[in-house]
This record gives structure tokens, C-alpha cells and sequence, in this order.
């Protein structure tokens, strides 16, 4: 099985997150570190997944704010189990306010984000999600940044863990992270095979 980790905007493969579901699920994992620009990172994740569908590995996505938008995408075209965090569901209106020069927050490196970026991600909207069983929802009411309710709204049929409180990185994320293994175990059958 590999679980596939997708990290949010200005953000990286190498952040908390990321780090805790490398150690949970071993060399299982895979966090890349993704570009910016929204079509090179979704074409980084979809080389990776055409891959592991090539070699018949199942597959589960778990995305975080701009990751989780990415997530819903992706599971919808390739059929695949998620779990977003805090996700962003309308980022084309949410990181409109970030354009010009932004700031990574694993090293500090500085990129241009254009009105151009923020368009590209409408390419991305999934509007209706269909299977909603295949998808669990992490949300913390908490949330400073984005409106956890959108998500509650476009996903009604989810599974959900939803807190009181927290905050955009889901405090204490790493708590759930059995959670997340017994919800992918429910829809990946050769991991059901394995435990």
C-alpha cells in the first residue's frame, strides 16, 4: 500500500505533517515536495499515481488545506480513498489575496504567485463528489484560515472527524493517524490482506 501525502500551499514534503505520516506508515509513504505552480504539482502527483497503478499498488491520498483540494481532485479521477485535513475548497477565492511574491515556510525561499496560478486552479474544482463513503474529513472548527463549514458542505456523505477548537494545522494531528490507517485498511483491500 502506498499513502501518498499532499502538503498545502507554500508548504513542503518535509513538514510536520508530512513527517508524521512517513513515521507512521514507513517506507509506505510517500510526501513529495510539489511545486507552486498549481498544474506542475498535479502533474507530479498524477506521474506518481500513474505509476503505482501500473505496478498494482493500492493507493491512499491524505491531503492537507490546499493539498486536501488537490486530494478530492485526484481521488475522484483515479477512484482513490482520501483523507483531507482542513481542506480548501474554493482556493481559487482563498489564495487570491496571496498573489505577488510568497514565502515557503520549510526554508523561506521566495516565488511569484500570479493571478494566473489562482485561475489555474478552477481546472481543479469538483463540484459534486461522487462516493463520498471513500472520503474522511478532518476539520477543526478552530480553523483561522479557511471556513471549515464549506467542506461540511460539499461533502455531507463523508466520514468526519470534526473538533471544537484546533487551529489551520490540525493540532495534534498526529493522535488520529490510527484513525487513518483503519479508514484506508476499510477501502484498500490488499492492506486488509496484509494486517
Amino acid at each position: 500500500m502506498t499513502i501518498l501525502y499532499i502538503h498545502g500551499f507554500a508548504s513542503s514534503g518535509l513538514g510536520a505533517k508530512a513527517r508524521q505520516v512517513r513515521n507512521h506508515f514507513g517506507d509506505g509513504a510517500l510526501a513529495p515536495s510539489l511545486a507552486y505552480v498549481p498544474d506542475l504539482a498535479v502533474d507530479t502527483l498524477e506521474q506518481l499515481l500513474r505509476r503505482a497503478r501500473k505496478r498494482q499498488e493500492p493507493v491512499g491520498l491524505i491531503g492537507s488545506s490546499l493539498g486536501g483540494y488537490y486530494a478530492l481532485w485526484l481521488a475522484e479521477r483515479f477512484g482513490l480513498p482520501a483523507v483531507l485535513i482542513n481542506p480548501s475548497i474554493r482556493p481559487w477565492e482563498t489564495l487570491a489575496a496571496h498573489t505577488g511574491t510568497g514565502t515557503n515556510y520549510y526554508d523561506g525561499a521566495r516565488f511569484e504567485w500570479t493571478p494566473r496560478h489562482v485561475e489555474s486552479l478552477l481546472r481543479y474544482r469538483v463540484s459534486a463528489p461522487t462516493r463520498q463513503e471513500r472520503y474522511l474529513l478532518m476539520l477543526q472548527t478552530g480553523d483561522e484560515v479557511l471556513d471549515y463549514r464549506q467542506a461540511l458542505e460539499i461533502l455531507p456523505g463523508a466520514r468526519k472527524i470534526v473538533e471544537e477548537g484546533g487551529d489551520h494545522t490540525f493540532r495534534d494531528f498526529e493522535r488520529h493517524l490510527p484513525a487513518i490507517e483503519e479508514f484506508f485498511h476499510d477501502f484498500l483491500p490488499e492492506h486488509r490482506q496484509a494486517t
